[in-house]
């Protein structure tokens, strides 16, 4: 090695202070990654400022220029030029605030950080002012003002030649067709957020989008009809739910406007749009039986809970959260959206309130085990049977008059069967189509999930103990929680350090692999506190059984026996869809039908 070379190694191993410039276009390169992070920074001010007016107007894609104006508090004039210095800011005083964030912003990098990648100008006004300020920044830490301009209350952030001055950043960018999508995006969330703000849109001096504030829920429904599509507001529940501390309220998709991607999940807490594994798979459980493989839900929700419970400083650009308690909130999460797709995708709320009396469950001295299959049918059984009516072809005009007060409950009366797979009924809408066996399915798989959880989980003795060797982490999630696999069924022994040995495991598992199962259920423990794999393993076989006692096609009923399944579908949670996530009916209206023949033009 040369003179030369040492010396260079000797100077790039020597510690030294950054200047102040590259720190900011360090803490930007976390902070703006294109224009549409600028904008969600700035919105995110304007909200913190109290504004209920925003305006935003951008230019190239917001690469040539973003503006974002409001009607907030504004900044008065001796802390503007601090505005843009790092960790300056109005919303965080003492290290106990930092426990208890109420604001969207708070880490004090945003404007300075904008300020070191594009030429800024800020313009602001407070109420007790009768003039505003203006300070601007080149980019190169070079800071003008503040100076006096005429501006109303509120503040305008100007921000022009995004990335002009780091050109590796800018040639990251996309078109700008592309950014100006990214930053409509942002633009929507921000929308969802916070409807009793008015926002409007400009593109390239162009109105492209205004939101008007939204008061009260039926104005709310139009925000959400304008950013999510009238699909989604015609196909989803509305609902609200406190449980404690935590509040839970929003739309949730119906099953069948399931997606195949996840381009129209919104969840915000506490008015932040984060992504979070926690809340992702809460909402993943509780459609587990009526979605179709493949498909995604759509929901927009709003978690609301004491800031103290829960951790927004850990991105730098605040997109994910840390609950203290995330046990608490999964389950919260999981059980009211679970109830919800439950009790809201059955018949009775799709066209009438009619009550009916669900039918009595299975005898609970009857115990459901695997080796019990063929029991376990027969039990699923309704108390009618869906028998098949010698001559009930024949009968069936007749059978018919008798069940006309039916056509006022939500699947109406039956008429007749169709090619032995279909069941056509009439009810006050129009028409009814029901797949038979997909319904029946469902009908079994509630009933055999109500009888498993009244009976309780079942252990089965091994006749050979299984051992499995788990790592430290996975034997001290063990030993904290080793107490709830007792209530799942099993009996789990430690053997040594690092050895655990299974004696006994539920009786409709015995055939799974064990090994894995307990795994995969440490791994739920130790990131949820809880796990939900046991039910789903057993949920599976159950669907398996519900599948195989359930009536098949080309299996003829009589009006009796189809009254008696339109009865059950109405009764039972989630029967309209089967366990794979199909529909088990589906409406035609008397309007579409007159459509199709033309009738009234």
């Amino acid at each position: 090695m040369t003179s030369g070379d040492n010396t260079l190694a000797e100077s790039r191993s020597r510690i030294r202070e950054l200047p102040p410039q590259l720190v900011s276009q360090i803490a930007a390169g976390e902070i703006i990654e294109r224009p549409a992070s600028v904008l969600k920074e700035l919105l995110e001010n304007s909200l913190d400022a109290g504004a209920d007016t925003v305006a935003v107007d951008i230019d190239r894609g917001g690469i040539k220029r973003i503006q974002v104006s409001d009607n907030g508090c504004g900044i008065i004039k001796q802390d503007l030029a601090l505005a843009l210095s790092r960790h300056a800011t109005s919303k965080l005083s003492e290290l106990g605030d930092l426990q208890s964030i109420r604001s969207l912003g708070f880490r004090g990098e945003a404007l300075p950080s904008i300020a070191s990648v594009s030429r800024l100008r800020l313009r602001t006004r407070v109420a007790d002012d009768e003039v505003g300020w203006e300070v601007t920044s080149d980019g190169a830490g070079n800071i003008i003002g503040p100076q006096p301009t005429a501006h109303p209350i509120g503040t305008t952030a100007e921000v022009r030649d995004l990335f002009y001055n780091t050109p590796a950043r800018r040639k990251f960018l996309r078109t700008e067709r592309t950014e100006a999508h990214h930053i409509e995006d942002n633009l929507k969330r921000l929308a969802l957020s916070r409807f009793d703000v008015r926002i409007t849109y400009r593109r390239d001096e162009r109105a492209a989008e205004t939101f008007p504030a939204a008061r009260d829920e039926q104005q709310q429904d139009q925000r959400l009809r304008a950013i999510c599509g009238a699909a989604m507001a015609e196909q989803s529940l509305h609902f609200e739910h406190q449980g404690g501390e935590l509040r839970l309220w929003g739309w949730l998709g119906l099953p069948t406007f399931s997606r195949s991607q996840r381009d129209l999940q919104f969840f915000f807490v506490n008015g932040r749009m984060v992504r979070d594994k926690t809340v992702a798979h809460a909402v993943r459980q509780a459609y587990q039986d009526v979605l179709y493989h493949g498909r995604h839900p759509a929901f927009v929700l709003y978690l609301e809970l004491d800031p103290a419970r829960v951790d927004v400083n850990v991105h730098p650009a605040k997109h994910e959260v840390r609950f203290r308690d995330t046990r608490s909130v999964h389950d919260f999460i999981y059980h009211t959206l679970h109830r919800v797709v439950g009790d809201d995708t059955t018949p009775r709320h799709a066209v009438s309130t009619v009550a009916h009396t669900p039918r009595e469950l299975p005898p609970s001295g009857e115990r459901i085990a695997t080796e019990q299959l063929m029991m376990a049918m027969r039990l699923a059984e309704p108390a009618t049977g869906y028998r098949e009516a010698p001559g009930s072809t024949d009968q069936a005009p007749a059978a018919h008059a008798v069940h006309e007060a039916d056509s006022a409950l939500p699947l109406g009366s039956a008429l007749a069967q169709l090619h032995g797979v279909y069941v056509l009924a009439q009810n006050q809408k129009g028409l009814v189509l029901v797949d038979m066996h997909a319904a029946h399915e469902r009908i079994t798989y509630e009933r055999l999930k109500d009888q498993w959880v009244k009976d309780g989980v079942r252990g089965q003795s091994l006749l050979v103990p299984v051992t499995l060797q788990v790592t430290t982490q996975e034997m001290a999630t063990w030993s904290r929680y080793g107490d709830q696999f007792d209530g799942l069924g099993f009996a789990i022994g430690q053997l040594s350090e690092d050895t655990l040995v299974v004696r006994k495991a539920p009786a409709l598992l015995a055939d799974v692999d064990i090994p894995g199962l307990v795994r995969d259920v440490l791994a739920d423990l130790a990131a949820r506190g809880s796990s939900l794999r046991i039910a789903d393993r057993v949920n599976e076989v159950l669907a398996a059984m519900a599948c195989h006692g359930s009536v098949r096609a080309n299996r003829r009923l009589g009006i009796e026996e189809m009254n008696a399944l339109l009865r059950d579908m109405e009764a039972t949670q989630r029967s309209n869809q089967c366990n794979h996530g199909r529909p088990t009916w589906v409406q035609l209206s008397l309007a579409e039908l007159d459509k199709w023949f033309m009738r009234g033009r």
